[in-house]
This record gives C-alpha cells, sequence and structure tokens, in this order.
C-alpha cells in the first residue's frame, strides 16, 4: 500500500511539473515559439497574421467612389493578413481629425488618408509624428505637414498632356501646316491640379505654337487668364459665348475647345451649341467620366474625355501601404514594378513642408469608340438601347 501510495504522489508531482512547465507567461508569447524574450506581444496579433494595423481615414461613404474604395482597400489589406480601422467622416474636416486622432490613439501603424480638406490636418498629423506612424496621403495632397510620407494619385500634368496629345492627332499636327484655332479654359486657379491640367495640355502643344501651326484668336494664353473658380459650369460658358462673339462671329473657324474637365466642356458645349456659326465641330476635350459629357460623346458634341479609374489608384495605394508596413521605401523601381501603369515623381507636389514623393497613376482617353473600358469598370453599363451609358451607382446603392 506505502508503494502504491508512493506512485501516487511521484506522479501528482510529476503532473504539476509539466502544468508549470507548459504554463507560459502572456508577456513572452507561450508555447513552443516562445524565444524568452521579455518584450510584450502587440495585442493586434491576435486574428491577423502581420500583426499590424492600417487606419483608413476617407472622406464619404455616401459617394460611391470613397464607399467603393474603402469596400476595396478593407478587403485588399485584411486579404493579406492586416487588421483595418475604416472611418469615413460624412465630408466633415473636423470629425476627420477626429477620426484620425482616435487612430493615432489606438496605435494603428500606417495610416492611408483622403483628406476632407487637406490643408486641415496638420495638428492631428503631427501626432502620427510623434507615434512614428507613417502617412500615406491618398488622391489629395495633405499640405503644412512633414507627417507625409507619400502621396498616390492620378497623374493631373498627364491628364493634360493627354488632352493636348488628343488634339494635336485628331489636326494631325506634325503634317499640317495650319494654321488652326484653339482656346483653353481651365480649372479652378486656386487648386494646384488645376494647374497642372493647363501645364501638361499647353506644354504638349507648345511646339506647335511656336511653328505657329496652332493660335489663339482670343489671346486667352495663359492659366490666368483661363482659369474657372470652382471649374464652373456657367463660367466656362459665359466665357466660351465670350470668345465666340469676339473673335469668331465672322465665320472664324474654332477647331479646338480643350477642357480640361467635364464640367468645363459642359459650358463650351452649349456655347458652342448657340453661338458658333462654323460649319465644323470643333474638337471638345474633357476629364472626369460625367455621364452627361459621355452622352455628348455619344452625339458628337464633345470628342473626348480622360478617365481616372479609381480601382487602378486604390490598388497602387495598398501596394505602397504594404510596402511602407514591410519596411521598404517605395522608389521609382518599385513604382515601375507595380501592376497599374504609374510614374515616380519627387518634385511635383510641394506641401508648402516638403516635396512629396508621388506616385502617379497614369488615366485612359476615352472616346465614343472605347466606351465599353467604362463599362468594364463596374462603374457604368449601357442603357436598353446599347446607345448611350449609364452609372450603376443607384444600383450599386440599392443592391
Amino acid at each position: 500500500m506505502k508503494r502504491i501510495l508512493a506512485i501516487i504522489a511521484s506522479l501528482s508531482i510529476s503532473i504539476i511539473m509539466c502544468a508549470c512547465a507548459g504554463s507560459a507567461d502572456p508577456k513572452k508569447g507561450g508555447g513552443e515559439n516562445n524565444s524568452g524574450a521579455d518584450e510584450p506581444v502587440s495585442d493586434k496579433s491576435i486574428g491577423s497574421s502581420s500583426g499590424k494595423t492600417v487606419g483608413i481615414a476617407l472622406p464619404s461613404e455616401d459617394i460611391l467612389r470613397w464607399k467603393n474604395d474603402g469596400t476595396y482597400l478593407k478587403q485588399q489589406f485584411e486579404t493579406a493578413g492586416f487588421n483595418v480601422e475604416l472611418r469615413y467622416s460624412e465630408n466633415d474636416d473636423s470629425r476627420q481629425n477626429a477620426d484620425i486622432d482616435e487612430m493615432i490613439s489606438g496605435k494603428v501603424d500606417l495610416l492611408l488618408v483622403a483628406a476632407v480638406d487637406g490643408s486641415t490636418l496638420s495638428q492631428t498629423l503631427d501626432k502620427a509624428v510623434s507615434s512614428d506612424i507613417p502617412v500615406i496621403a491618398y488622391d489629395r495632397l495633405i499640405t503644412d505637414t512633414d507627417a507625409v510620407s507619400f502621396f498616390v494619385s492620378f497623374d493631373d500634368y498627364a491628364v493634360g498632356r493627354l488632352q493636348g496629345e488628343f488634339v494635336r492627332d485628331r489636326l494631325q499636327l506634325d503634317s499640317s501646316s495650319g494654321p488652326f484655332n484653339i482656346e483653353f479654359i481651365a480649372g479652378d486657379p486656386t487648386e494646384q491640379s488645376a494647374r497642372r491640367v493647363f501645364d501638361g495640355a499647353f506644354d504638349a502643344l507648345k511646339p506647335y505654337f511656336d511653328e505657329g501651326k496652332l493660335v489663339i484668336p482670343s489671346d486667352r494664353s495663359s492659366f490666368e487668364k483661363v482659369a474657372e473658380p470652382y471649374w464652373s459650369t456657367d463660367s466656362a460658358l459665359n466665357d466660351m459665348k465670350e470668345a465666340l462673339d469676339s473673335c469668331y462671329s465672322d465665320g472664324t473657324i474654332l477647331d479646338a475647345a480643350l477642357c480640361s474637365n467635364d464640367s468645363l466642356a459642359l459650358g463650351a458645349v452649349q456655347a458652342i451649341g448657340s453661338e458658333y456659326s462654323g460649319s465644323n465641330k470643333p474638337i471638345v476635350t474633357g476629364q472626369g467620366g460625367d455621364i452627361e459629357n459621355l452622352r455628348n460623346i455619344v452625339d458628337g458634341t464633345q470628342t473626348m474625355t480622360v478617365y481616372k479609374n479609381p480601382t487602378d489608384e486604390a490598388h497602387a495605394a495598398f501596394e505602397i501601404c504594404k510596402a511602407v508596413l514591410s519596411g521598404q521605401t517605395p522608389d521609382g523601381v518599385f513604382v515601375d514594378s507595380l501592376s497599374v501603369k504609374a510614374d515616380y515623381d519627387t518634385d511635383s507636389y510641394d506641401n508648402n513642408k516638403k516635396k512629396v514623393p508621388s506616385c502617379l497613376v497614369s488615366p485612359s482617353v476615352i472616346n465614343k469608340d472605347n466606351l465599353q473600358l467604362l463599362v468594364d469598370t463596374g462603374l457604368y453599363e449601357w442603357d436598353s438601347e446599347n446607345k448611350y451609358l449609364l452609372s450603376t451607382e443607384k444600383k450599386q446603392q440599392n443592391g
């Protein structure tokens, strides 16, 4: 009996010792993977293979573009093993500051921010700098802060170049002697992007101005002279009417109206329709892919628009963020390796504190012959007669 009791006691001691050996200090990770280090493991490792959290701040869930971006980005990051804090600020810059402040306090590992107002975030993002949280500006440059590590957007200068090159090719400027008449209508004078679009278009056409193949009868040849506050359709309409009345009422031919975006193109098309007496249909450019403008493209009153595919921009942002989170510093070689076409730029975007390294996604030219490309994005669909494009926004919101 004593021998049996001794065996039982021995077994009990062994079990207790094994249990103690198997119990790990939670601060040391526990189990077979415990290295014995004293460093604590972040709670963020729970439920994530990477153990890192991405904070995403977008302007508004009510705008389909931002709703789609949020859904896409969250899915991409979670599939890659990251945790995601996604906040929409309902186009309220105060709320966005509060949202970002909360995410900084929650110790996210990176912030991806599409600013409601890029000039209002500097004080909040100073806290990100203090917490060693990198900040990626998305679609809209954030100004007056050193916090921004990188900027992901579309190439506004390339938008203008595409417009200018389209005019060049349609007028066959390389093989024709001209002269051809052109008028410019540009965007808001306070926006850096508006100037870059104008500069891209003007630079593409400058050789032909220098050769005398292109002329501007109204003499409105600088950004300051053609910029329209708020990209206003009404302002574009009035200025184009004035140009037509003063320079083209005698039958002078207008060959092209180079409009920086679709809202400006609407004004130009209206003015040409009511005031222009020439026998030709002038080339009219745009940017955006707005439904009314796409209808005009089908009808032949607008010739083209430059489209920025938001999914391409969102994918580029995801890849840039993933690289930063892995400790890389994205450069030209990295940007060239992306699956979407983009350029690396270290000089063009000055946020008043520094020149922000940028990944600028390339836009696409849309005309009457390739409207199906827009349908392929999922944001457009053909009408019942397969003639005009409709937006899928309401369908997606109701779905």
